[in-house]
């Protein structure tokens, strides 16, 4: 039985579906289930296949029609499951930052769903994220090219990351000892300091590090704006790196050490220290992040 989070997040999906219908119902047909739940049909036809096993569907051609409602042992564990819009911005963040990939790169759409496993409904809608900050340029056909950045965009950007940080560090210090981000975050410096002791060969395993943590910071103060574009900020911090790998370790390097100091910073307890730690971060990644434009320009 397939085990990848993409296929326990739909069977669990198709399963919350059917505990609201009544035995003998018939199910939608497979392209109007598969856009429902945001996946391809393969993946739909895996997870038809699997309840047809557990006794909960009959299938009988195209028809299919529900046989029982389902227990609460038929459903997968799905304690490691992120959201399908979050899975599909990662995915695409991880293809925009390989090395292969370069400004002027067209994208297509329909590929990409094939890629990921996803419908293409669920990929126009992450196209369309990233679109917003002018980071794609829709063509036709399902189509999209990747564009540069700006000075005026990342000067903007930083801007508006700074205010939100910085608030967001205010409730983090505040934050009783039992509360569980104390523990995500003693959790987040060992793994920094893992990466440290092996910054030569494991340098580029900072991206989804870097993300992790200020997702976690901002975890504590959500805010549902900059929650919609804290991926695709993380996202152009990295990626445009990998258009301009120039001290692309020694920027990471640099990066991991004033993580340490910022982590230190917030378990202090003073919100002076904290504030102080995350404004020197956010100037280094802002003075990197231009300085690449400037070179790649």
């Amino acid at each position: 039985m397939k085990t990848n989070a993409l296929y326990k997040r739909t069977y669990n999906q198709c399963l919350r579906r059917l505990a609201t219908a009544s035995a003998g119902d018939v199910l939608p047909s497979e392209p109007k289930l598969s856009a429902a739940l945001g996946v391809s049909r393969t993946t739909l036809r895996a997870v038809l296949a699997h309840m047809r096993e557990r006794g909960i569907i009959a299938i009988d051609g195209r028809s299919k029609h529900m046989l029982r409602k389902p227990f609460a042992d038929d459903y997968l564990d799905g304690s490691d499951l992120e959201p399908l819009s979050e899975m599909v911005e990662r995915k695409f963040m991880e293809w925009m930052s390989g090395p292969e990939f370069h400004p002027g790169q067209p994208i297509n759409g329909l590929d990409l769903a094939r890629q990921f496993g996803v419908s293409t409904s669920a990929i126009r809608d992450c196209l369309n994220t990233f679109s917003q900050f002018g980071l794609l340029q829709r063509q036709s056909s399902g189509r999209w090219t990747a564009t540069g950045l700006s000075v005026e965009f990342v000067a903007e950007l930083f801007d508006m990351r700074e205010v939100m940080e910085l608030r967001a560090v205010e409730h983090f210090v505040a934050l009783p000892a039992n509360h569980g981000a104390w523990r995500a975050l003693a959790a987040i410096e060992k793994q920094h300091e893992a990466l440290l002791a092996d910054i030569e060969s494991r340098y580029r395993y900072f991206q989804a590090l870097d993300d992790r943590f200020h997702r976690l910071i901002n975890s504590v103060a959500p805010n549902r704006f900059f929650s919609n574009i804290q991926g695709v900020m993380s996202m152009i911090f990295h990626y445009h790196y990998q258009w301009n790998k120039k001290d692309e370790k020694e920027r990471n390097h640099v990066a991991v050490t004033e993580h340490l100091a910022y982590i230190k910073g917030l378990q202090s307890g003073e919100i002076s220290d904290a504030k102080a730690a995350c404004r020197l971060h956010l100037r280094t990644a802002r003075a990197t992040l231009l300085a690449s434009l400037q070179t790649s320009a």
